[in-house]
């Protein structure tokens, strides 16, 4: 796949059927519109074109009276899930406020039509961009006329009759519902960080741990508490129990840390960087009375993911 940092890279080539959106999770949903994207390209020997933005919208216009917005995907884990699902060009348009001041059918005349190219445009069934957001089907289908183009809406995507949406995920990540989540995605949701040292708390009691810092300010951490996780270390799998929250037993901080114990693996991680993929939530932080109780409900908590591991195997 071919990824373009700006429109001027980019070969024209009307010849071409394309899609916008942030795509934040690459969910099921978006993948209903890539896939549709693809079965046109075959059909109709188009080229495909996904545009997407980077920062999120949301990040550079966020008003100071709201909560900072959590992202399920970074721009690279959005790239890598667009190669994975045969898209063959990406194109990332740097997002900023003057970017967003551009008129929808502008941006429609000026960029998608003149700069890319397109004999047909996908859009989702909620989808509005522009500014004031103003640019929608009707908007698109009156052009459409004028610069010879087709449109196509691609319709929600439902799962058990609830219309699955990046917010949605996000919720249900801040609930703990980590299978519901990823059933929404159609994958296993991650965060990505590199080891550092901690205070050796987790070793002294038998469970050493890999300490995780994400390097994403904006990266969706899942809720506070316990969970399955599993990873890719030098090209093998490993399972383990990783530990969100504040260790109320030993320490009275705010901010949350991210803790990972590896089932079998006696391994020195400081400074790696690791991809963890959340399977399922077992229970929720609490405060112990000690540390021998601690260790009894890790050693209850190994336990049940030993026997969940087993029977995903």
């Amino acid at each position: 796949m071919k990824v373009y940092r700006d429109f001027d890279e980019i070969e024209f080539d009307k010849k071409t059927v394309l899609t916008v959106g942030t795509f934040d999770g690459v969910h099921r949903g978006h993948k209903t519109i890539l896939n549709r994207l693809k079965e046109i390209s075959k059909k109709d020997s188009l080229r495909t074109v996904v545009l997407t933005m980077e920062p999120h919208p949301r990040i550079v216009l966020q008003k100071g009276d709201k909560p900072p917005i959590s992202l399920l995907t970074n721009i690279n884990e959005r790239i890598t899930e667009f190669r994975r699902q045969g898209i063959e060009n990406c194109v990332v348009m740097t997002f900023s406020y003057e970017f967003s001041q551009i008129p929808a059918e502008e941006f429609i005349r000026e960029y998608l039509s003149k700069k890319v190219g397109m004999s047909k445009i996908l859009v989702g069934y909620d989808h509005m961009f522009g500014k004031n957001r103003d640019g929608d089907e009707k908007l698109l289908e009156r052009l459409g006329k004028e610069l010879d183009f087709e449109v196509e809406r691609i319709e929600a995507m439902e799962d058990h009759e609830v219309i699955i949406s990046s917010t949605k995920i996000r919720n249900a990540l801040k609930e703990n519902e980590i299978e519901k989540a990823n059933e929404m995605l159609g994958y296993d949701y991650m965060i990505q960080g590199i080891v550092v040292k901690g205070d050796g708390r987790g070793k002294q009691l038998g469970f050493p741990t890999a300490n995780l810092i994400p390097p994403n300010l904006y990266k969706l951490v899942p809720a506070n508490g316990v969970y399955i996780v599993s990873s890719i270390i030098e090209d093998k799998l490993y399972y383990g129990l990783v530990n969100i929250g504040t260790r109320p037993t030993f320490h009275n901080q705010d901010a949350s840390t991210i803790e990972v114990h590896f089932l079998d693996l006696d391994m020195d991680l400081y400074g790696t960087e690791l991809y963890i993929n959340f399977h399922k939530f077992i229970r929720s932080e609490k405060k112990f009375n000690g540390p021998s109780e601690l260790v009894k409900q890790i050693n209850i908590d190994k336990e049940f993911a030993i026997n969940y591991i087993a029977n995903l195997k």
